[in-house]
């Protein structure tokens, strides 16, 4: 019978997934599994923070640009920026068309390459644009869009922690997650953050409520795809790979709850 120990996992996913003073007490596969499992609370969390500060700032009068760069860069700061250098690294491990091997040691690199830097750029440019049309429209859409995306991107988290999916390295944190989530429990977090996703949607607009699940759908959809794509590149997740699904999905979200706007 499977434990999660459920104390155990929200500091695992706290002490792992952002820079708060929460200090990992157990690294064993059940806290692990309680950790991913609980990463989209810890989502919430970073999103609302994100939400707080672009509300904040139109408050006291800046525009819908400026909020959108705060809640753009807040994610960041509280995960120490390691989801945008993941997705970099990923970027450039795909990048480099060098077999699997030669790959995951590119991305071990401390440095970043021309793949990771254009995604980098094009990515947070993506992300910033769409906040600015959300916040533009109202505090509120902005504030929703924030939330919506960080959660999302730590739900692919969940998803990418399933049973099933191997590590390409015998170590590091992608190995210590990795096939940790039953795919049931998976599953029903999925279900359970959409249902979520599209009830705060309901609090904005009628039409928000289908776009929010949308949003959700789609970036665990492009997220799976980009999941799928690395393991048959790699040989499996590491650390970096999450970063990189982690990003992909949240902005994906937030292109999603541009649209029709």
């Amino acid at each position: 019978m499977l434990k999660t120990p459920w104390p155990d996992g929200l500091r695992f996913a706290f002490g792992t997934l952002t820079v708060f003073p929460v200090k990992v007490t157990r690294w064993d596969r059940d806290a692990a599994r309680g950790g991913m499992l609980c990463a989209p609370l810890a989502g919430l969390v970073v999103g609302g923070c994100a939400a707080l500060a672009g509300v904040v700032l139109l408050a006291l009068g800046a525009g819908a640009l400026l909020a959108a760069v705060a809640s753009a860069a807040v994610p960041a700061v509280l995960t120490r920026g390691l989801h945008l250098d993941g997705l970099a690294d990923t970027a450039d491990g795909l990048g480099s068309g060098k077999p699997a091997e030669d790959a995951l040691r590119i991305m071990k690199q401390s440095d970043i390459g021309p793949f990771g830097v254009i995604t980098l750029v094009f990515v947070l440019l993506a992300q910033v644009a769409a906040l600015a049309q959300a916040y533009g429209d109202s505090w509120a859409r902005g504030a929703l869009a924030a939330v919506v995306s960080a959660t999302a991107a730590r739900l692919a988290l969940t998803l990418a922690a399933r049973t099933g999916v191997p590590a390409a390295r015998p170590e590091g944190l992608g190995a210590a997650v990795a096939g940790v989530v039953p795919v049931r429990a998976a599953t029903a977090a999925a279900v359970v953050v959409t249902g979520a996703a599209a009830a705060g949607g309901a609090l904005v607009g009628t039409y928000d409520v289908v776009r929010t699940a949308a949003a959700v759908v789609a970036a665990l959809a492009v997220a799976e795809l980009l999941l799928r794509h690395c393991t048959r590149r790699f040989g499996g997740v590491t650390g970096d790979v999450f970063g990189g699904l982690a990003e992909t999905a949240g902005t994906v979200s937030l292109l999603v709850l541009s649209l029709g706007q």
